[in-house]
């Protein structure tokens, strides 16, 4: 899985078609575990303008790896 950098309507869409899961473990892409980083054009002055980005950059999650398992024990973890 390669870095991507997606657009905030892009990234919604991704959740609402369940191409990326929130799970109990972090959130789920292609079966890895992904982190996703706020990109901002400026520095926020409130806590509100964190979630107003425009950009958004998801990367694999180094730490954990759910490719390993097999797909039963996948369905379980997920």
């Amino acid at each position: 899985m390669k870095e991507q950098i997606i657009a905030r309507d892009e990234l919604i869409n991704l959740f609402k078609k369940n191409k990326i899961q929130d799970t109990k473990y972090g959130w789920v892409m292609d079966k890895h575990i992904i982190d996703i980083i706020v990109l901002h054009s400026i520095e926020p002055k409130y806590p509100q303008d964190i979630t107003r980005a425009e950009n958004y950059k998801i990367i694999k999650n180094t730490r954990i790896v759910l490719q390993s398992l097999s797909s039963q024990k996948l369905k379980y973890y997920l």
